[in-house]
């Protein structure tokens, strides 16, 4: 059965880029991220785990998405609070922007470093992070992170202040 309603607004096909063209686009991002300035390589140190993903790991993973959305939710904000001074709007918009994508490149940086301290193929963790490159992730703070939340001692005589959110996030679970 054909409607006999119009639709009120004719579809465009074509015009945002999804799919394949998206993907390509997307790794052709990835490909352009520079190494971190100070890549760090985690040396294998297994802990036993079980095929379970461990707790610590969830809970990295939603904390820094609960404040990756709060960022985002910050940006939609802003259009109905500054959609009318281009001044303030930039600028907000960018401090959320840029603090979502800094806790997001943490988090995946985190996240390959337990990988790679759990022995991980270095092939499989390039594939696993779609770049030929780990050290594009894998910085001194995500390691610090990484050692805050999963307990290791840090070599710094102070504690670095991301092996204390790592360590506040295994605590509090999120």
């Amino acid at each position: 059965m054909t409607s006999t309603h119009p639709r009120k607004r004719p579809r465009r096909r074509g015009e945002i880029p999804h799919g394949p063209q998206q993907d390509t686009g997307l790794q052709q991002i990835r490909d352009a991220l520079p190494p971190a300035p100070e890549p760090c390589t985690v040396e294998p140190a297994p802990r036993p785990v079980g095929e379970e993903v461990p707790w610590e790991l969830l809970a990295l993973v939603t904390h820094h998405c609960r404040r990756i959305s709060a960022y985002l939710a910050c940006v939609q904000r802003l259009q109905t609070l500054h959609g009318d001074s281009m001044k303030p709007w930039q600028r907000l918009v960018l401090y959320a922007l840029t603090d979502a994508l800094a806790d997001n490149h943490l988090l995946v940086g985190t996240l390959a470093a337990y990988l790679q301290r759990q022995d991980l193929d270095a092939d499989l963790l390039r594939r696993y992070l779609q770049s030929p490159d780990p050290d594009r992730y894998i910085t001194c703070e995500a390691v610090q992170h990484l050692d805050g939340l999963t307990g290791a001692v840090p070599e710094e005589a102070a504690e670095p202040v991301w092996t204390t959110v790592g360590g506040h996030v295994a605590r509090d679970g999120s």
